[in-house]
């Protein structure tokens, strides 16, 4: 790795007569860009997936609070829509089909219509579970709680590699400027030194 050499080199330079200060600017850049990634990056990733899970199971027991199961009752079955799963190619699983259904919210008002029921071939009077709120509008099933700690896993590890990349960028960033100055630099001593190249006992 690039930086690890630019830190090796730290110590290497440190009594060298031919070492230049730009080396060891790089080399200083290196080492800080490797203490930010090794401390700093974790700590921003354990910070954002904690806010993350916090968050989340919150929105968690909102959702198990407002959003209730309920059964719903087949009334007859729809017409095919594309939406419906493919029964030669879904799973048990992912196997739905669209029926007209009735239920009774948590409230204890009737409610019926197209619902997507998880029914090979439902039959009028067949029975399965829906989620809707208290008013018995249809709603998405509640996010549990493993997969909001996943969630905020995967949030915290993306931040510290976000905190990574952008220290390294940062790090490539300032060490291209670092070596444009040395080329500029030495542009210019060669034009000074221009003049003079070839001539007998120049420097003499």
């Amino acid at each position: 790795m690039r930086t690890v050499r630019a830190i090796s080199g730290l110590w290497r330079w440190r009594h060298n007569p031919l070492r230049r200060a730009t080396d060891l600017a790089e080399a200083w850049v290196a080492l800080v860009a490797l203490l930010l990634i090794l401390f700093v990056a974790p700590v921003i990733g354990t910070v954002v997936g904690g806010v993350a899970q916090d968050g989340l199971q919150r929105s968690v027991r909102d959702q198990h609070q407002s959003r209730h199961l309920v059964t719903a009752t087949v009334i007859r079955k729809l017409d095919r829509s594309p939406l419906d799963a493919d029964p030669e190619t879904s799973s048990a699983r992912d196997l739905r089909t669209r029926v007209l259904a009735g239920w009774t919210a948590p409230d204890g008002t009737e409610h019926s219509g197209p619902v997507m029921a998880s029914l090979k071939s439902p039959q009028q009077g067949d029975h399965f579970a829906i989620w809707t709120d208290q008013h018995g509008k249809l709603v998405p099933r509640p996010l549990d709680s493993a997969t909001a700690t996943t969630h905020a896993v995967i949030a915290g590890f993306g931040a510290a590699l976000a905190t990574a990349g952008l220290v390294e960028a940062g790090r490539r960033l300032i060490v291209w400027r670092m070596v444009r100055r040395r080329y500029a630099r030495w542009d210019q001593a060669w034009d000074r030194a221009g003049p003079d190249w070839g001539r007998t006992g120049t420097g003499s």
